[in-house]
């Protein structure tokens, strides 16, 4: 009997695919049966491909800066179909709204929202075309809140939100599932200066009622479950896999 969530057959791309929550993503879509495509700004991608290969699935790189959002619906349009599009990758700039260059702000809006929306597009047109595909965002939990210190990391995230919603609202019809899931406090590089401040740490562990912070497979469960068949009529939904962090 086939699994529900089986991805046998299927192609997933995966951006921001060496390390992190990317690389368990694309590690977990392997085991459940698709072929990947990995993604990333640098051809560094050797020790996930040889994760998605262990897992007995083909991969191929795509090596693309996605800040170059002038040059991505070109770059896009000469992947291979995919059937599953995780945007992953992600960027984030640290400094108080008063002192929050501009520069840092259109950075992480260009990766964060910008690439997201092209490539969403890009991959999305297809998808309609063979009435058929997922698309899954990673969302935060600044897609919900707003934050401190992250001013342009937390508009691109609730920016996240609300293009998922909306093409969802548009596509549902045609076949393509577009949802999100929105991490809580994940061990990441991202999440590194937080960390290595235990003040900052404790207040952030104490109040998740999980009582530690996440890991990469936690996240990765989540997108298997929205990539298979099992989330067919799931439609326009942010997943919040935070450790009760929103329930608190």
């Amino acid at each position: 009997m086939t699994s529900v969530f089986s991805l046998d057959g299927r192609t997933a791309l995966v951006t921001g695919s060496r390390g992190g929550i990317g690389r368990a993503i694309a590690v977990a879509l392997a085991q459940a049966g698709a072929d990947i495509v990995l993604h990333g700004h640098r051809d560094d991608l050797g020790e996930v491909e040889a994760e998605v290969r262990k897992a007995g699935r083909q991969s191929q790189r795509w090596i693309f800066d996605l800040s170059d959002t002038a040059g991505l619906p070109e770059a896009a349009a000469a992947l291979p179909d995919v059937d599953i599009l995780v945007n992953n990758a992600g960027i984030i700039r640290r400094a108080p709204a008063a002192e929050h260059s501009f520069t840092d702000w259109r950075s992480v809006l260009d990766v964060n929202l910008d690439a997201v929306f092209l490539l969403s597009r890009a991959v999305g047109v297809r998808m309609l075309a063979r009435n058929h595909g997922k698309i899954i965002s990673v969302a935060s939990m600044l897609s919900f809140q707003g934050g401190v210190q992250v001013p342009g990391y937390t508009a691109a995230k609730h920016g996240v939100a609300g293009l998922t919603k909306a093409l969802a609202c548009e596509w549902a019809a045609s076949g393509v599932q577009v949802n999100a899931v929105a991490p809580g406090y994940v061990a990441t590089d991202n999440t590194a200066a937080l960390r290595a401040d235990p003040a900052r740490e404790a207040e952030i562990r104490s109040r998740i009622p999980a009582g530690r912070w996440g890991r990469p497979d936690d996240i990765a469960g989540a997108v298997v479950f929205l990539a298979s068949a099992a989330a067919d009529y799931v439609n326009g939904h942010v997943l919040a896999v935070d450790g009760g962090w929103l329930a608190r």
